[in-house]
């Protein structure tokens, strides 16, 4: 289920440019996710890994620099 959660996730954060910038200021995958479920939200380190595209995440997060956005915006996501 928490891959339902995630694509839910992602449709609020295409409209709330507030969890947009809270995602882009992550320092890492476990913030994120914290911010996640702060939102309501339970999703996994994995979902983000195996369920959404680069291009969805970028969409999500409002777009980025020269980077894709495989690690949900944050800098650390790498090790997971």
């Amino acid at each position: 289920m928490s891959q339902d959660q995630l694509k839910a996730f992602i449709e609020k954060v295409k409209a709330d440019t507030s969890l947009q910038e809270n995602l882009k200021a992550a320092a890492d995958v476990d913030t994120a996710l914290a911010i996640a479920k702060e939102a309501g939200f339970l999703i996994s380190a994995d979902d983000v890994r195996t369920t959404v595209s680069d291009d969805e995440l970028e969409d999500a997060a409002g777009g980025s620099d020269d980077e894709t956005l495989t690690d949900f915006g944050c800098k650390d996501y790498e090790r997971y």
